[in-house]
């Protein structure tokens, strides 16, 4: 099975500050509401789009998202 990108981005946590895919995790991990097992593109870009923290940016999520896709073809 496929990993969510919410426990592929989690290995950013923890980085620099100035690291914003770190930033990023950081605040992906305590937005409760994240949704965690999902593995599409489209339902989280949505959710990144109206619901997210506005320190998770879009262009943040897009370079995450292509890594995602990469180590896990």
């Amino acid at each position: 099975m496929k990993q969510s990108f919410y426990l592929y981005a989690l290995k950013y946590r923890g980085g620099q500050k100035s690291d914003k895919k770190s930033l990023f995790a950081e605040n992906m991990f305590r937005q409760h509401d994240f949704p965690k097992a999902e593995i599409s593109f489209h339902a989280l870009s949505q959710y990144i789009e109206e619901l997210a923290h506005p320190e998770m940016p879009a262009v943040i999520f897009d370079e995450l998202w292509e890594s995602y896709i990469e180590d896990n073809q």
